[in-house]
């Protein structure tokens, strides 16, 4: 694998200060020493994904002639983007000024925040920062599209400080469900904005790490203009269980298991989770088979750079899983959300090449459905059930707590930044809300508190806080090899067929006379049985043949006009004897 640089960047020194602030004396921003008393212009922070929606975060941040982005993820397709793989931001408004941008700031190695990278690297070559997990994650995907030797990947660290332009910005450690996740305090002329990435307070962490609540309160007395804070569970009060939690359970579980073959569902990414798998099996006697692709990807790139210690000769090939008897096993796989092609729907359904599902089988979801996908999780539960398995979910026992801060986290840090401004990020319309309304109860002015959406440029200075204008932000999809050629009516046309099917009328018409030759032959495909409505395929050959004949009726004829015709025609036919509307689709044939 090709070394990432490691960046030259010195920690941050401390800067003391004189005296302490009230716990809500929000909006003492002090000058910066050495600087002109001239009013700075204002920072602008264009939103171009993850705001009003889960996935595809990605912010620019711009002050003067210098622009540099924070994260590129991707989501993944809601149910009715029929056929689409993927889901990235816009990447127009940053092709635009491709000139100007200084690099790419990556906050933690999730998808929805690095996933949309190999995409962006291909229009914009610019250095991209990560910590060493996060740069690792990345290299593997750029191997997969050809761009690792092109790419200027950098190694940071937490207490990193590193200068994009007018820019610097200093790396700050989080907690959250991966290792080496990063806040970010952004630093220029303009002012000082935090942002806290994705992120939870976890005093028992396993990585051994607790947030650097410390540096935070460190900045906050400094003087913070803005304070970007994630908030994802801003809904749900109180502070957000310790990871060690779900150890602890995934412990008495396995006691529990007995004899049975346990088979542990999980995100590939939460790399802390599959090591207390991996260390409670190993207590137990059991090997440890994985299952999926992408953990297998993660597991191999987290122990090769030093994030996951597997227990010598404890993880064995899939294949070899017959060799083993069911209570020395334990399998990790991928499909904890349901997804219709993910090993653990597969083997639901009895579709898998190498794990089928036998009676007795202890099968644990460790891990929260994201919402919207309440419906598939509970699909494959019912499913794993019907074939004899046991299954264990969240909302029975503490197998998952989230990696994301709830609110008395989300106001604690507001009480250590101590902010003149706050912009909630990364969540649903209800998330931001609903965070908004807690910074109020902090003592954060209403008019000093902004809930933007994608596509805004929102402007902070000392005097205000307010959106000014609008770029490109709207979603571009990955079908296949095909990067933005599905749009919206493809999108509609796709959901048309899929809801009410396709009707075929070809008909071959002498290009004279405007006589039908032959036909019309109508076909259809999704609509209706053809050997049970006959009835109703002869009235449309009937109509058919009405139409053209109307149209051609007096010697002038145009092509476009019969199928027309045909369309209208056809169409009122199959709604009026089906109250169903396929799709028409005429083929006319000159001889």
């Amino acid at each position: 694998m090709p070394k990432a640089k490691e960046t030259g960047a010195a920690s941050a020194p401390a800067k003391k200060t004189a005296g302490r602030r009230s716990y809500r004396s929000y909006g003492k921003i002090k000058p910066a020493p050495g600087k002109s008393k001239a009013e700075p212009k204002p920072i602008k922070v264009s939103f171009l994904g993850g705001l009003n929606e889960v996935g595809k975060n990605m912010t620019l941040f711009e002050y003067g002639e210098d622009m540099f982005l924070v994260d590129c993820g991707l989501a993944f397709p809601d149910q009715d983007m029929l056929g689409v793989d993927l889901v990235l931001p816009d990447f127009t408004y940053v092709e635009r000024n491709a000139d100007r941008i200084r690099g790419i700031v990556i906050t933690h190695g999730h998808e929805d925040h690095i996933g949309g990278l190999p995409y962006l690297l291909k229009v914009l070559n610019v250095p991209v920062y990560g910590t060493k997990l996060t740069v690792g994650l990345i290299q593997g995907k750029l191997r997969e599209h050809g761009l690792l030797n092109s790419a200027s990947l950098n190694v940071i660290k937490p207490g990193d400080v590193i200068t994009l332009g007018g820019f610097t910005v200093e790396a700050i450690h989080v907690n959250h469900s991966i290792p080496d996740a990063l806040g970010l305090a952004i630093r220029c002329e303009g002012g000082t904005i935090v942002h806290t990435g994705d992120f939870k307070i976890d005093t028992t962490p396993i990585d051994g790490g607790m947030m650097d609540l410390g540096r935070l309160a460190e900045i906050g007395q400094e003087g913070v203009l803005c304070l970007m804070s994630d908030s994802t569970n801003a809904e749900r009060p109180g502070f957000t269980e310790s990871e060690r939690k779900v150890g602890e359970s995934f412990e008495t579980l396995f006691r529990k298991a007995g004899n049975n073959r346990i088979i542990v569902a999980t995100f590939s990414s939460n790399i802390h989770r599959v090591q207390q798998i991996m260390n409670v099996a190993a207590s137990l006697g059991r090997k440890v088979a994985l299952v999926g692709r992408s953990l297998e990807n993660v597991v191999s790139i987290s122990a090769e750079l030093g994030y996951l210690n597997i227990p010598e000769g404890i993880v064995i090939d899939i294949n070899m899983i017959n060799r083993y008897p069911a209570d020395k096993l334990v399998i990790i796989t991928t499909g904890s959300q349901g997804e219709p092609m993910s090993a653990l729907t597969r083997m639901a359904f009895s579709d898998h090449r190498k794990v089928e599902i036998h009676p007795n089988d202890y099968v644990i979801i460790s891990a929260t459905p994201i919402p919207g996908n309440e419906k598939t999780v509970s699909r494959v539960v019912n499913e794993l059930m019907k074939l004899g398995a046991d299954v264990v979910y969240e909302k029975m026992y503490e197998v998952h707590v989230s990696g994301h801060a709830c609110q008395e986290e989300l106001k604690m840090i507001m009480g250590i930044v101590k902010p003149k401004y706050f912009i909630p990020v990364h969540g649903e319309l209800k998330h931001l809300r609903k965070h908004a309304g807690l910074a109020l109860s902090m003592g954060i002015p209403k008019e000093n508190i902004l809930i933007a959406d994608n596509g805004r440029v929102a402007e902070i200075s000392k005097k205000a806080l307010r959106c000014t204008s609008t770029v490109p932000a709207g979603r571009v999809f990955v079908d296949g090899y095909g990067v933005g050629d599905v749009g919206s009516v493809v999108l509609r046309d796709r959901k048309h067929l899929a809801q009410d099917g396709l009707v075929i009328v070809a008909v071959c018409i002498d290009r004279e006379s405007g006589m039908i030759v032959s036909g019309p032959d109508v076909v259809t495909r999704g609509f209706v049985y053809v050997k049970e409505s006959e009835e109703l395929i002869n009235a449309a050959r009937e109509v058919a043949v009405e139409a053209i004949e109307a149209q051609t009726d007096g010697g002038y004829f145009d092509w476009n006009s019969i199928k027309a015709s045909l369309r209208d025609e056809i169409s009122h036919l199959m709604y009026e004897r089906t109250k169903r509307s396929p799709m028409i689709l005429p083929v006319i044939m000159e001889v």
